[in-house]
């Protein structure tokens, strides 16, 4: 994989969400929005070796990229088969979770198109539910519990995209 421009990931528009809020659960698509966005852009302009790279002795598994892979697991896996019901294959399953792992293929470009692909997903599997309907999978849960769940998990992970960022070319800020 080369490590050209032609690989970087383009940045995305954040909108922060009205003060105003009526609508539980469309405020809380609005922050998965700007979260998801956020995550994107923590990533945008780096290079592959800059994107994949470990710094953190503690976490060596964890990169940039692999943060957003495992997002869009987590995407595939709460919003979509479990809150959802969609018939598709988990991306995470194994241990330890393989969705941290990346491949000679992924780079920033492939990595944020499949994450941004796994949203329209996402958002089309739970198409018509209610906070308050049960996950179509298991039952166990209910979309708002699903939804609140990905939101923290995104802006735990944003959190680490931060960190990964700066280590990477000192950029910081939202």
């Amino acid at each position: 994989m080369s490590n050209t421009s032609s690989s970087a990931a383009e940045p995305v528009a954040r909108a922060w969400p009205a003060g105003i809020a009526e609508d539980e659960a469309g405020i809380q698509w609005d922050f998965l929005r700007f979260l998801r966005a956020t995550a994107v852009n923590k990533v945008a302009g780096l290079t592959r070796d800059q994107a994949v790279a470990t710094p953190l002795p503690a976490s060596p598994r964890m990169s940039a990229l692999g943060v957003l892979k495992h997002l869009t697991a987590v995407e595939r896996w709460w919003l979509s088969i479990e809150a959802g019901g969609a018939e598709l294959p988990s991306l995470w399953e194994g241990s330890p979770d393989p969705s941290w792992d990346l491949t000679e293929d992924d780079d920033p470009r492939s990595v944020v198109e499949a994450y941004r692909a796994e949203w329209a997903l996402a958002e089309s599997s739970l198409a018509g539910v209610s906070p308050d309907d049960r996950a179509r999978r298991s039952g166990k849960f209910t979309v708002r519990w699903v939804l609140v769940h990905v939101l923290q998990e995104t802006a735990r992970h944003a959190g680490h995209l931060d960190i990964l960022r700066e280590l990477a070319d000192g950029t910081t800020g939202e």
